[in-house]
């Protein structure tokens, strides 16, 4: 992603990273190895979402959402596909 979301409202790469580790520690997930097992998605899939590197397609926000306790919004401004409340 551009730079320039940084200054748009959305999140960043490293954003996103840090975000999904704050999220996965309060949901009691310690890897990303167990995020893959609770939402029955691969852990390179997983790894590219949150890198900003691939978006999640329909199918797969409600278990992420169910895993890290986040609503499907939460989750799109996490990954910085959606700007940030102000």
């Amino acid at each position: 992603m551009p730079a320039s979301n940084k200054k748009s409202g959305f999140n960043s790469p490293a954003d996103s990273n840090e975000w999904l580790l704050q999220k996965m520690k309060s949901a009691g997930i310690s890897t990303l190895e167990d995020l893959a097992q609770l939402t029955g998605i691969d852990r390179g899939t997983l790894s590219r979402y949150f890198h900003q590197e691939r978006r999640p397609s329909i199918d797969v926000i409600a278990p992420i959402c169910e895993a890290l306790q986040v609503s499907p919004e939460t989750l799109l401004i996490g990954l910085g596909a959606l700007p940030k409340k102000k």
